[in-house]
């Protein structure tokens, strides 16, 4: 059995992007996020800010200019963003922020400061990080956020040991949100996931909506 890799950092990271061996990596949009921003009846309307966070090739971030809304793609790893700009360029709606989401000062120099984004999209970043960040990738968006802001996640809520990708249990995950100070709108099984790496369906994925 292979051992999960540690937490790593940006250098680490873009070895990964340039190896592709970035394993979770869907060349779309996650399907979930999609039908939801599309269709559901509580889903944001643009226009506005969305922050994307550890947006890695940037297909969520590229969705939501699609959308109309302004989207900020951000990533640690200038690989990343490299990518996400081969694929899908950037203008006005759609830019591309080199910053770690825990340096307050970086992110300031990018203008991301109190209350500048009104949503933040998620996927993939929460279960990137050590757990033990979790509470203050938490504190962080929600300083973000413009009051009455939104939050929209996918997350991997498995058992399995180790990470990334660091699992959670559903429930914890939603107490963990209350206690930032988020309210919860929506939270679910995902459906329509991407398929596992072989093939077999996925039932350890969950979406979440919320607002400051």
């Amino acid at each position: 059995m292979n051992t999960p890799e540690p937490l790593q950092g940006a250098s680490a990271w873009d070895h990964r992007y340039r190896e592709g061996t970035d394993a979770w990596e869907l060349g779309e949009p996650a399907p979930p996020l999609r039908s939801f921003l599309q269709h559901h009846p509580l889903a944001p309307e643009p226009p506005g800010r969305v922050l994307v966070p550890g947006c890695g090739r940037g297909h969520e971030a590229a969705l939501l200019a699609a959308g109309g809304f302004a989207a900020l793609g951000l990533d640690f790893s200038a690989e990343a963003l490299a990518e996400a700009q081969r694929l899908h360029g950037s203008g006005p709606e759609l830019q591309w922020l080199h910053a770690d989401l825990f340096d307050p000062v970086a992110l300031g120099a990018t203008g991301l400061t109190a209350g500048s984004v009104q949503g933040v999209l998620e996927h993939t970043c929460f279960c990137a990080i050590d757990p033990a960040q979790r509470s203050a990738y938490l504190t962080t968006v929600r300083e973000l956020l413009a009051p009455g802001g939104w939050l929209l996640g996918l997350f991997w809520c498995h058992p399995r040991p180790g990470g990334p990708p660091y699992g959670a249990e559903a429930s914890t995950l939603a107490r963990q949100f209350e206690q930032a100070g988020f309210t919860m709108a929506c939270w679910e099984a995902a459906v329509g996931s991407a398929s596992g790496r072989n093939g077999e369906p996925r039932n350890d994925e969950w979406l979440g909506f919320w607002r400051r």
